[in-house]
């Protein structure tokens, strides 16, 4: 083998897997077809659980002063978020090329191989492991690996070489993104419906400013290339009156509305993770975010596969977990193109939607959907509301001093949170002290852990297992963790 795992894409969510199976020791090469990174962006931050899935590895500091709002919005609507137990929409003003600049760094320092202009176009799985041959610069290169996974964004190679089925909704209309300069721009930043389509601008800073363009009755073609400057500004000047025509771009892009998920996320030793398992309607910085937080499910549990500790069925789970979410991820940024994009047929729709966004109870739902703070994995026995949840950001205090449940993760290992002082619970968890961390530890504040003595947390910070449930502290470790090693 040349490597364990192969990555196709150095996007956001393969460069997050290459650093989640680095932790897990793991080694990776990642390949990327363009031999720079474009510098584009077309999302411009990330979600709240993104926001906490970067801070469980130590990677929020390195985003240098990051902006977050109370404020949010749903289909155009907008609403404070903060109905949900004080929760935020996440950073804002973050471009995406930032987020892969920092990503890259912190997989290269783990040791991850990024192979720039290495351009994937044949693979085969043969049981064993994966061969791929490559395009380079060099001329054609082969590799071979024990698991290759697609990153490589809504156009995947690989989805489509390893026969993934990609069932959805085909496109209907197509929309236009651009990073403009030389224009007078009125902000209009939840976007402004008029009767010819939706337009949305916000100043970039430097006199840019970023605009998208929905013009009703446009469908979706065939495009082979990057639409030109003069489209959108035609476009825009249809829609508004307004001409954009004495400015120019710095990039233009198109999308459309197609949302589509594959029916499977794993076949044999391929599997697939963010845009390449799902596309969708861009709303609100969830396909960075979702993406990100499919590398951490899939991550610790492929390393433990190729560490060989791994207990049987773990790989399976990052389908049994991850599909779902992308279903619902699908399902609301539908709901959202129908409230926000329809014409004036969907002017009840919109009407009735703000008198329910009214409601707090709406609020919390439709915060926890979009933030990605809902997500809650069906796998645990029993009735502790942290069972499959991510344990929250919290202060914590023990023999060493003060530390806390986001900085306990930066290892990627799993944490057993002994939080009644009890040596029967760390003794229990000796035999797995190579995979998960036993601290004994208070919360700063009563009750903070809904009257648990003691949580087992798995590396991604989901919670698997709470004192006092039907399922013991043995059953859970070697679910998740594996037979105990041998003294």
């Amino acid at each position: 083998m040349d490597t364990d795992v192969i990555i196709a894409g150095a996007g956001p969510t393969g460069l997050m897997l290459a650093g989640e199976l680095r932790l897990g020791g793991a080694r990776v090469t990642v390949l990327e077809r363009l031999a720079e990174p474009t510098g584009q962006s077309r999302g411009l931050g990330f979600t709240a659980r993104a926001m906490e899935v970067f801070d469980q590895r130590g990677l929020l500091p390195l985003f240098g002063g990051l902006e977050t709002s109370p404020l949010g919005h749903f289909g155009g609507v907008q609403f404070d978020y903060t109905v949900l137990e004080g929760a935020h929409f996440g950073a804002r003003g973050i471009p995406q090329s930032q987020t892969e600049a920092v990503l890259e760094k912190w997989a290269l320092s783990l040791g991850v191989d990024l192979r720039r202009g290495w351009e994937l176009h044949e693979l085969a799985d043969d049981g064993e492991g994966v061969n791929i041959t490559a395009d380079t610069a060099q001329g054609v290169r082969n590799l071979r690996a024990r698991y290759l996974v697609g990153c490589d964004g809504g156009q995947s190679t690989v989805r489509r070489l390893a026969g993934f089925d990609f069932p959805g909704t085909a496109a209907t209309r197509e929309m236009y993104l651009a990073d403009v300069v030389g224009c007078e721009i009125r902000p209009r930043f939840l976007g402004e419906r008029l009767p010819g389509g939706m337009v949305m601008a916000a100043p970039l800073g430097e006199g840019v400013d970023r605009i998208i363009v929905c013009e009703h009755g446009t469908p979706a073609g065939e495009r082979t290339g990057t639409p030109r400057f003069a489209e959108v500004a035609d476009a825009w000047q249809r829609i508004t009156g307004e001409s954009l025509h004495g400015g120019s771009a710095e990039w233009v892009s198109s999308f459309t509305n197609a949302t589509r998920q594959a029916g499977e996320y794993r076949r044999g030793r391929v599997l697939l993770a963010g845009d390449a398992a799902h596309i969708h309607l861009p709303a609100g910085g969830q396909g960075l975010s979702t993406g990100v937080q499919d590398a951490a499910n899939l991550g610790w549990k492929l390393a433990a596969v190729v560490r060989g500790w791994a207990p049987d069925g773990l790989l399976n789970t990052y389908h049994g977990e991850r599909h779902p979410v992308g279903a619902r991820l699908l399902m609301n940024t539908r709901a959202q193109g129908l409230v926000f994009l329809g014409g004036d047929e969907a002017d009840p729709l919109r009407e009735l939607f703000s008198e329910l966004i009214a409601l707090d109870d709406v609020k919390r739902h439709l915060a926890g959907i979009v933030s990605g703070l809902d997500v809650r994995y069906d796998y645990a026995v029993g009735d502790h509301p942290l069972l499959g949840r991510r344990i929250p950001p919290l202060v914590l205090r023990g023999a060493a001093g003060e530390t806390s449940t986001t900085r306990l993760l930066h290892s990627a290992q799993g944490v057993l949170l002994d939080l009644a002082d009890d040596p029967k619970t760390r003794a229990t968890a000796v035999g797995w002290k190579d995979r998960v961390n036993t601290v004994t530890v208070t919360p700063e504040a009563a009750d903070t852990f809904s009257g648990a003595t003691a949580l087992l947390v798995r590396p991604d910070g989901h919670v698997a297992w709470a004192a006092g449930e039907p399922d013991d502290l043995t059953d859970s470790l070697r679910r998740w963790f594996g037979a105990p090693a041998v003294s």
